[in-house]
């Protein structure tokens, strides 16, 4: 499977696999440091925490979402936080520091708007690489392109038959 431009494959791959790995290897220095019960428990206390925080930081931002609909604004924000906080909860339940980490980023109250700006300065950069969506023509659509005798019709404009009306009698 090669997806254009070859890299987030790539990239998908190395999260799958190289994560981890990684993961892993920095649990395995840690335990060192300070012993498998110590480690098996501060994995324990971040997954409940995360659990924990999540559950606040969501009914906190489901509040927000509510009152932005009761008051008739777009919660474009409230909605991005709500994806934060779950993909951070979801971080934050797996076993490893890395994912914790990012977790939090994505959890904690004050780092949010950060996180936010990361996710779509990477989105909008890979917005400009991609091609201008295609207008869809279909049944009773005569859009084909944009004739040089003028603008294009709309798929609600009537289509136009030339011809002659006969009555009957």
């Amino acid at each position: 499977m090669r997806l254009k431009r070859g890299w987030p494959l790539l990239l998908l791959i190395v999260i799958l696999v190289g994560l981890p790995i990684l993961e892993v290897w920095v649990m395995i220095q840690v335990a060192e440091q300070i012993g498998i019960w110590a480690l098996l428990a501060t994995l324990v206390i971040h997954a409940v925490g995360g659990g924990l925080l999540m559950r606040y930081e969501g009914m906190r931002a489901w509040q927000a979402l509510t009152n932005a609909y009761t008051t008739g604004k777009v919660p474009t924000g409230h909605l991005a936080d709500a994806a934060l906080i779950l993909m951070g909860g979801i971080l934050l339940m797996m076993p490893g520091y890395i994912t914790d980490v990012v977790g939090m980023l994505f959890l904690l109250r004050w780092t949010r708007p950060f996180a936010r700006k990361m996710i779509a300065f990477f989105v909008a950069r890979r917005s400009k690489r991609l091609p201008a969506p295609r207008r869809w023509s279909g049944p009773g659509d005569s859009f084909g392109g944009r004739p040089s005798d003028g603008p294009p019709k709309r798929a609600t404009d009537p289509t136009i038959i030339p011809g002659e009306v006969e009555e009957s009698t």
